[in-house]
């Protein structure tokens, strides 16, 4: 039996219930049911959830929440949704702030139906979500043994999404280190992000660069990259040259993938697809150790530091093409 099966821990978020079936989510934990006494734990944060559970339709103001803390959970993960508000809609479908059942926002993996859903059901629902988690498990195994197939390739505004929700898992990580939000892979928005497609970003500029950043003339100035195992995107990267110099930004690869030579193999192909460029340049945090060492194995070295707040140091680091 896998660590899933022994202990899944949960995160409850309400969408917009009537409190109907959060109070039978609470009955769960009572010592008539108990489920505590089964390894489920119910966890305030979502970076160590397994299974997201959500109650009531989806509004307009839930609809960035729920989508905010499915990203933040770690893979794999498993959505469940309880009761017929959450699965549909229910009652409420047609009124003017609501969005629908939880699918409508985020993928659901179960359906516990009921208004309100019984106790029973829940804790029904948690344990075929359990088998869920299995089989993703299985399937994430199965995509590491075929990383020998990955495709790298260059990504397109239509891969934003997913490669938005890699970017926020992959810099989870620093973020624990720094203890804060702040950092901008993690505060980038959609909306941003498709920008980042047709300009170069302010917040991107190279090091001493003071003038404002060029507007593309095409698409061949700023270069994302994807790296893809079974049609998932388990990697990114973006680039732009300016003068002699690339920058590379955002450097991403799913934690489940670490160490395993794709963010290497990604640095590689996008420094290949600048050949004119002479001069290559990234910048990580100070307290960042696993990414400093990643660089340097590449041939980066520091040159210079800025001070993003008071607890991030930025650390430029630079390569010349041999």
């Amino acid at each position: 039996m896998s660590r899933f099966a022994k202990s899944p821990w949960l995160i409850h978020y309400d969408a917009s219930s009537c409190n109907g079936c959060d109070i039978e989510v609470l009955a769960c934990l009572t010592p008539k049911f108990d489920v505590e006494r089964l390894g489920v734990v119910n966890t305030g944060n979502p970076k160590h959830a397994d299974i997201f559970l959500v109650t009531g339709a989806v509004n307009e103001q839930s609809r960035e929440v729920i989508r905010n803390i499915y990203h933040q959970l770690p893979e794999p993960k498993v959505v469940v949704a309880v009761g017929v508000c959450a699965s549909s809609g229910g009652i409420f479908a047609e009124c003017y702030n609501i969005a629908g059942g939880v699918d409508g926002v985020i993928p659901v993996d179960v359906y516990v139906p009921g208004c309100a859903a019984r106790p029973e059901a829940i804790i029904d629902g948690v344990v075929q979500a359990l088998d869920v988690l299995e089989r993703k498990q299985k399937e994430m195994t199965a995509l590491a043994n075929s990383l020998d197939k990955a495709l790298f390739q260059r990504a397109t505004k239509a891969d934003a999404p997913e490669i938005l929700a890699l970017q926020k898992i992959a810099y989870q990580s620093e973020a624990e280190i720094y203890g804060e939000d702040s950092l901008p892979a993690q505060q980038q928005t959609l909306a941003e992000l498709e920008a980042d497609f047709e300009s170069v970003p302010d917040m991107a500029k190279p090091f001493g660069w003071d003038g404002p950043l060029p507007v593309p003339v095409g698409p061949a100035q700023i270069v994302f990259l994807k790296a893809v195992v079974n049609g998932k995107i388990i990697g990114s990267v973006r680039g732009y040259q300016l003068g002699d110099t690339v920058c590379l930004r955002r450097l991403s690869v799913h934690p489940y993938f670490w160490r395993r030579g794709i963010g290497r193999q990604l640095v590689r192909e996008l420094e290949a697809a600048f050949p004119a460029a002479k001069r290559f340049e990234i910048f990580t945090g100070r307290e960042s150790s696993r990414s400093l060492g990643h660089f340097r194995k590449l041939g980066y070295q520091e040159f210079a530091t800025t001070q993003f707040n008071p607890k991030v140091t930025w650390v430029y680091m630079q390569k010349d093409r041999a």
